[in-house]
């Protein structure tokens, strides 16, 4: 057997019920196939980098199991057509890794606004130059 984990992105506007059915599913494929279920982390809601079907949100799941590769291809097809999920990637677990979700997103700091652009530094020493010839 293989340690997995396969980080789910759901369509935000999906009930929370489905989001529940559509893991229960997966957890339902894993132990049929002969797997061990880890466990399953919400990380929630988290803004994307670009627009995925016209969303510019996804929410996050978590999911660590461990299978055969066929177990895994089965469900990466699962998952391929079921309405509701926007994305899916699967690897293999690398034991002792950090399995919580990545840290919040701090507040962009703004920078001083400046009143002039100031003086190239090279500016002198093409005056300096010109003195001597």
């Amino acid at each position: 057997m293989v340690a997995y984990e396969i980080l789910l992105m759901l369509d935000p506007e999906l009930p929370e019920k489905r989001q529940e059915e559509i893991v229960k599913r997966a957890q339902e494929l894993v132990k049929k196939a002969g797997g061990t279920w880890v466990g399953h982390d919400v990380w929630g809601r988290r803004r994307l980098a670009y627009e995925i079907g016209h969303k510019g949100e996804g929410t996050y799941h978590l999911l660590n199991f461990d299978a055969e590769p066929e177990t895994l291809e089965e469900l990466s097809r699962i998952l391929r057509i079921t309405d509701g999920v926007m994305r899916h990637l699967a690897v293999r677990r690398i034991e002792g890794g950090s399995p919580g979700p990545p840290p919040p997103e701090p507040e962009p700091e703004r920078e001083p606004e400046r009143e002039s652009v100031p003086e190239p530094a090279y500016a002198e020493a093409n005056i300096s130059s010109q003195e001597e010839e």
